[in-house]
């Protein structure tokens, strides 16, 4: 029996994108809901797991109805606020759910090494993060430039206070300890991300370039596949890809 999906920003390039790629890995449709959609209870009852791919405001009134129908929940949307992510944390409790800021494969290797890259190299190689989309990307920095700014600061134990998001003006010398994060605007870039370990005489480059969303779309649907039977908590794609510790 195939996997009945509810899709939560069905109109969007992602939502799109994961009808496509669906095609190919014997998914189904239960739901495809966007914005002023109603009527949406009966087609989230009879879902195996719900997929958000919408605006950061949508999520959560999804996740109160995913927790209310005790189904599984995959949220890809970036953008959320403090706030918004303090609320979706709360309500989920209870649920097997997966979040992560970029579904793709590669990104989440990206992830690892950088981990990795953060504890061998010492404070002599100042970190900086870069991250390039298309003209039409609503949220910035990405969600994936910010979990690689988490990451480092995990393993570097640096408080946020030290992230500097752009910089603009006469702003002196670089702070000890500073994780500088900037983004790029322009043209139809899919989404392209660099991690910098800059010392005075050497310079590590790790870099991911994604060609076409779908590497995003099928990676959200074998997450789907994946957390269906998972006990309750709160996963992303290391845990999908065995790279977790």
């Amino acid at each position: 029996m195939s996997l009945k999906i509810f899709l939560n920003g069905a109109k969007g390039r992602m939502g799109q994108a994961i009808q496509f790629a669906a095609k190919d890995m014997g998914i189904r449709f239960c739901g495809l809901c966007d914005v002023g959609d109603e009527h949406i209870t009966q087609q989230l009852k009879e879902a195996d797991v719900v997929l958000d791919f919408s605006f950061h405001s949508a999520t959560l009134p999804l996740a109160k109805q995913a927790a209310e129908y005790n189904k599984p929940l995959v949220i890809g949307t970036t953008g959320h606020t403090e706030e918004e992510k303090r609320e979706i944390l709360k309500v989920i409790q209870g649920l097997p759910v997966v979040w992560a800021g970029n579904y793709s494969v590669g990104v989440n290797v990206l992830n690892w090494l950088t981990a990795q890259a953060a504890r061998i190299l010492d404070s002599d190689f100042q970190a900086e993060v870069l991250e390039l989309h298309h003209a039409l990307k609503k949220d910035a920095p990405s969600g994936t430039a910010e979990r690689l700014v988490e990451i480092i600061r995990e393993k570097r134990n640096t408080p946020e206070e030290k992230v500097v998001r752009s910089r603009e003006g006469l702003v002196g010398e670089r702070a000890e300890g500073e994780i500088g994060v900037q983004a790029i605007r322009g043209g139809g870039i899919v989404g392209e991300h660099t991690v910098y370990f800059i010392s005075k005489n050497e310079r590590l480059e790790l870099t991911h370039r994604a060609a076409d969303r779908s590497i995003l779309a099928e990676g959200s649907l074998k997450a789907c596949q994946w957390i269906c039977g998972k006990t309750a908590g709160l996963y992303n794609m290391e845990d999908i890809l065995g790279l977790r510790g």
